[in-house]
């Protein structure tokens, strides 16, 4: 009788501990590794303080509110993007938010395609603070366009932009950090840098190779363990990056945006980045469900994976072709366009 009393017990921890994760996944906005460094791991508070950290990407979006956080940690920032106004405002309202001096942040105007000027923007960032302690390549831009109307010109400049611009600012910092011995490399990559996603053939294709690169390079440094390669993965964020993205010609603008409220606060997407680099996460994938369902089938069971991204795509197709938002059309019932 109390071996039969001793089994349904443990029977019915195990029943327990299934469904705590399970509700635990349901509710989830990550993966569970950064879940779990979130809850018991170090934190950015104590991990980043009086860190030099450079940001590409910082006038909007995540970018600019990466600088906000890390500003009110005490982190010195570089602050970097083509729009030297966008930043002085992000660096202002870094100023206002924390107990940084004039000093402690540097705006550093800089073009992610304009590789031959990326030496001497980092002997500028190096010459201010004298160390580069972390770097977060997060500059670049989507697409919202179908790969048969799309030129060629798009594809170039995605992989100019988001690939080859990363790599070549990356290769600049990353004998600083091997120099020192320690540094953090964190590439803000997407979730379709390892999935597929329709009417962006071209940002995943840039993606794709984004984690390739960082994927390899991580293996290339293994007799410097104290170097972190880190790519983050958010899905649907709430920034400008659907604004800015690439439609099928060069410098034709999106014509509309969407109600992106269904989407990750911007807020909660960087405190989880910053979580992650507290805690050496080599790679963080950031979104709400059923994006982080989707993950996880792409990890475990592609076969399924595939089954539901076509049923998804097909309609991500249909309402983008009706003229809708191709993220929002997944959560609400779609209406023609009339005009």
């Amino acid at each position: 009788m109390m071996d039969v009393c001793w089994s349904c017990l443990f029977i019915g921890g195990i029943a327990v501990y299934f469904l705590t994760q399970l509700l635990r996944f349901i509710f989830a906005d990550a993966d569970l590794t950064l879940l779990w460094a979130d809850k018991v791991g170090s934190t950015p508070e104590s991990k980043l303080r009086g860190k030099v950290v450079w940001i590409t990407g910082a006038s909007s979006g995540i970018g600019e509110e990466l600088a906000y956080q890390l500003a009110t940690l005490g982190a010195r920032l570089v602050l970097s993007a083509r729009r030297e106004n966008e930043l002085e405002r992000v660096k202002r309202s870094c100023l206002e938010r924390s107990s940084l001096k004039d000093e402690d942040i540097l705006v550093l105007p800089l073009d992610l395609m304009d590789r031959a000027s990326h030496q001497e923007k980092t002997e500028i960032a190096l010459k201010h603070f004298n160390d580069i302690d972390v770097l977060i390549n997060n500059g670049g831009r989507s697409q919202r366009s179908l790969c048969m109307d799309t030129d060629v010109d798009v594809y170039q400049a995605l992989m100019e932009l988001n690939y080859l611009g990363t790599v070549s600012l990356t290769k600049q910092v990353l004998p600083h950090m091997t120099h020192r011995g320690t540094g953090i490399i964190a590439t803000v990559s997407s979730v379709v840098g390892f999935v597929g996603a329709p009417l962006a053939t071209g940002y995943a294709a840039s993606k794709h190779a984004v984690q390739g690169f960082f994927d390899s390079l991580r293996t290339e440094l293994t007799d410097y363990p104290n170097i972190t390669i880190s790519t983050i993965c958010p899905g649907p964020v709430i920034s400008s990056i659907v604004h800015n993205a690439f439609t099928e010609v060069l410098d034709k603008p999106v014509p509309t945006a969407g109600d992106q409220m269904h989407k990750m606060s911007t807020e909660r997407c960087v405190r989880l980045i910053l979580v992650g680099l507290a805690n050496h996460v080599k790679e963080m994938w950031i979104a709400q469900q059923p994006f982080l369902l989707f993950c996880y089938m792409w990890q475990y069971t592609p076969t399924w994976a595939w089954y539901f991204t076509n049923i998804l795509g097909k309609k991500r197709v249909q309402n983008f072709k009706a003229g809708l938002d191709a993220d929002s059309a997944y959560f609400s019932k779609p209406k023609v366009k009339t005009t």
